[in-house]
């Protein structure tokens, strides 16, 4: 059996061929019931994804590009178009890369952690539909303990690298905690929407959404409990806001001077934190001459995430260096447990032929013959037999001058011992 990682990714397939080799919930659920059904796939799961499509199986296939047949055929795209944007790694390869997966190596944004929950989702999918066997479970479990190690051992993870969440990161640097801070959110499209996300999952609980259009306003307050205003409104409320996040298409600037200024009397001077993600500009920047008011642009947050990817970079090193190790020790216990089986079999062959050997030697005896001779017979029948196959072996080695495996044959025979 072989472990294999089969698919395709941001970097080998554009977005156009990442779409048609996608797997919906629905499709993913009639792909693990093929490859059940294949006799020479014991284990599969599949990780799909809108940056990758990957399927890991435990296979005894001797031709792999049945697999990568499979998933055309599935799929509906032609094989030429797909297999020069595929890859196909096997046993230490395939492990190593879905390490890398999981960690967050191998992603669009480095180290970015989304991936290991859809990783697990994959696996739990596979097991919904019993299609993970003893060593795929081992397999994915070794796996999410890699990506503990790394989480836990480097900081791939802990460097803000997108502007929304460099943005929160930024916040909670200037403010000890954010369960008891009030944010003002002005805007409400996909940024905003990401911003509210790690702000809740920062732990505030007030949150203020200003927009343009009330509906959509309404429709991501609805998910974070926010209160909901209108843009004209953003005046009577800043006030409240301990924090204020910008980020709209507006031609000009929404929050001006005078504004800011007003907010911070009303506030008595405790300060603002203004961040404006929106280009062109949402907020003037002269409110940041203003006593007590804090402007950060997104300039001043794309050099923070420049920062921390490079800082990341530094930690993928370590990150490496672990899943190199990890990768080795699990390939050293896959490969002792094939050890095992060849062991069993090894005894299994000696004692059948032990037994049928001592029952001839039983008849013999039954039969009146003479023990010492039956005995002797027996002791030289075992030997020679026994002695068959590692005789072939090293007559063959020598034979083709191969010293090495010689060598190692002799080892196994304990020869360089005596």
């Amino acid at each position: 059996m072989s472990l294999l990682a089969i698919g395709i990714n941001h970097n080998t397939a554009s977005v156009e061929l990442r779409e048609k080799v996608a797997f919906s919930p629905e499709k993913q659920t009639e792909a693990l019931k093929q490859l059940k059904a294949n006799p020479d796939i014991s284990g599969s799961v599949i990780v799909s994804t809108c940056n990758r499509t990957e399927i890991y199986c435990d296979a005894n296939i001797a031709d792999k590009k049945q697999v990568v047949e499979w998933l055309a055929s599935f799929h509906q795209v032609p094989i030429d178009e797909l297999a020069s944007s595929l890859y196909l790694h096997e046993d230490q390869k395939a492990v190593r890369h879905l390490m890398r997966v999981a960690c967050g190596l191998d992603s669009l944004i480095l180290g970015e952690p989304q991936i290991l929950g859809q990783v697990k989702q994959a696996y739990f999918s596979g097991r919904a539909h019993q299609t993970v066997d003893g060593l795929t479970e081992k397999l994915f479990q070794k796996i999410f303990s890699v990506a503990k190690r790394v989480r836990t051992e480097t900081e791939i993870g802990g460097n803000a690298v997108s502007v929304a969440y460099a943005a929160c990161t930024l916040a909670r640097q200037i403010f000890e905690t954010l369960e008891n801070s009030t944010v003002l959110l002005v805007g409400a499209g996909e940024t905003i929407e990401l911003v509210a996300r790690h702000l809740s999952d920062s732990g505030c609980h007030k949150m203020i959404v200003a927009n343009r259009t009330r509906e959509r306003a309404l429709e991501l307050a609805s998910e974070f409990g926010a209160d909901v205003i209108s843009l004209p409104e953003i005046p009577e409320h800043m006030h409240k806001a301990d924090i204020v996040i910008s980020s709209t298409a507006s031609p000009l600037p929404i929050i001006g001077k005078g504004m800011v200024e007003s907010a911070l009397k009303a506030r008595r001077h405790q300060p603002i934190l203004l961040i404006d993600i929106a280009v062109p500009r949402d907020v003037e920047t002269q409110v940041g001459e203003l006593n007590d008011a804090y402007l950060y642009t997104v300039d001043d947050l794309q050099s923070i995430v420049q920062q921390n990817l490079e800082q990341r970079k530094v930690e993928a090193v370590q990150a490496e260096a672990i899943i190199d190790e990890e990768s080795d020790a699990f390939m050293n216990w896959l490969r002792s447990l094939r050890a095992v089986d060849s062991i069993r079999e090894y005894r299994s062959s000696a004692n059948h032929i032990r037994e049928e050997l001592i029952e001839k030697s039983l008849q013999a005896l039954s039969s009146g013959s003479d023990p010492e001779r039956v005995l002797l017979e027996l002791s030289n029948k075992l030997t020679n037999k026994l002695i068959h196959a590692p005789t072939r072996a090293l007559q063959s080695a020598a034979e083709q001058g191969d010293s090495e495996k010689l060598s190692v044959i002799r080892q196994s025979l304990g020869l360089d011992d005596l």
